[in-house]
């Protein structure tokens, strides 16, 4: 449903000088005439869908808040500066509810140097959702895109894939700080994160690319929660390593030169 909206809206969305980049990627670029170009993203995360908030310690639940938006300004090879956080809480929540919450972003914004701007706060009769806006600045070798892999590009990933519902997707690390070097010292053609899984993931990157690809399954990197959850879940690490989504790691495009110096 996601991508069949998106290309409804991109086919009736007008064009605009300030948005160089918009629909299509991990975050929009914003132009501001003589201001400069800012990254600009938003992300929601909702009880029972991307966390469960009666088995899951609040402080988690805040960071990975954050740590989504982190990994969509990573996906650009953008630099964070400032979050907007919205807290949509349950009728019965309670200040300490609010004050866990906000533990686990504030550590996390401190990490990455976020500078916490403002938001809004509201309670209704469903369960917890929070929404954080970020801004970022872009690199001096400017966005990272989905649309710029080529024909004979080598396809990579920054870490293993799969099972992370075993914990990985309430304690990962967003890979601000590799997107940024990767972007500075090797010739990336393409990129993104990793959200929704190795699978559909490269498969948004490659229509963005119009490009087709081969995978070679050996060389997928399959993370040992993989292994573990295919002991109970009757899918292969493989499957999972594929399609889990919640793994965060970037997925990046490049000459196969360029991917041998940085395998070297």
């Amino acid at each position: 449903m996601e991508a069949e909206f998106v290309q409804w809206l991109r086919e009736r969305l007008p064009s605009d000088a300030r948005l160089p980049l918009g629909l299509g990627d991990d975050a929009a670029v914003l132009h501001l005439g003589t201001g400069g170009d800012y990254v600009i993203t938003t992300d929601l995360v909702c009880d029972g869908i991307h966390f469960q908030l009666a088995t899951t310690a609040p402080e988690l639940i805040g960071r990975k808040a954050l740590a989504v938006n982190l990994s969509d300004l990573a996906a650009m090879a953008s630099v964070p500066q400032a979050a907007f956080i919205s807290l949509l809480l349950p009728q019965s929540a309670d200040p300490e509810l609010v004050h866990r919450l906000y533990n686990g972003i504030l550590d996390l914004a401190c990490d990455y140097h976020v500078a916490v701007a403002g938001g809004d706060t509201n309670s209704w009769d469903g369960r917890l959702a929070i929404n954080i806006a970020l801004v970022g600045t872009v690199s001096p070798r400017g966005p990272l895109r989905r649309g710029g892999a080529l024909v004979g590009d080598a396809i990579l990933v920054t870490g293993q894939l799969g099972g992370s519902l075993l914990e990985h997707h309430l304690k990962f690390e967003p890979r601000v700080r590799e997107a940024r070097r990767l972007h500075e010292d090797y010739a990336l053609h393409s990129g993104m994160d990793l959200s929704d899984g190795l699978a559909l993931d490269l498969s948004r990157l490659l229509t963005e690319s119009q490009v087709g690809a081969e995978i070679e399954v050996s060389s997928i990197p399959i993370s040992p929660a993989a292994r573990r959850l295919s002991e109970t879940s009757g899918r292969t690490p493989l499957q999972h390593a594929l399609s889990d989504g919640e793994d965060f790691e970037l997925l990046v495009t490049m000459a196969p030169a360029e991917a041998d110096r940085l395998a070297y």
